[in-house]
């Protein structure tokens, strides 16, 4: 994960937890450095010590995605919103293993990722939550 994929609110993992960033900077020696927090820590770590959160089948649920079909080969999950889904591929190639926006593909195997991309197509800093709308919160 390059600390330059990174944006304000996208979910991380530090020490096995899940933190939302607040702030991301460089020190006098143009190091990275990350401000991230979560329910229970407020903290300021080396960049390259926060970890992606792999997109499975736990946080789709969290991201409001419900499955929709499971074959041998494919696991899809869809939103309440028809152009919206994500497909698990079975096979060892995955090729067609990702997010689906408007019949498009997308490789996407991280949150941050899933996040980044919803922000540049639909202008909005968010996950989508519970209530099947766009929400500014994490799930933490």
């Amino acid at each position: 994960m390059q600390v330059t994929d990174l944006k304000i609110r996208n979910l991380v993992e530090f020490n096995n937890e899940t933190f939302t960033i607040t702030e991301i900077f460089q020190n006098e020696s143009e190091r990275y450095f990350v401000k991230i927090e979560n329910s229970k820590h407020s903290l300021s770590v080396p960049a390259e010590s926060i970890m992606p959160i792999s997109i499975n089948e736990d946080w789709l649920q969290k991201l409001g995605f419900s499955k929709t079909y499971t074959s041998d080969h494919r696991i899809r999950y869809e939103r309440p919103e028809s152009y919206i889904k994500y497909d698990i591929d079975l096979n060892s190639k995955k090729i067609v293993e990702g997010l689906k926006i408007y019949g498009n593909s997308i490789k996407c195997r991280y949150i941050h990722e899933f996040q980044n991309i919803l922000s540049c197509l639909f202008g909005k800093d968010a996950l989508f939550g519970p209530k099947n709308s766009l929400k500014n919160e994490a799930f933490i």
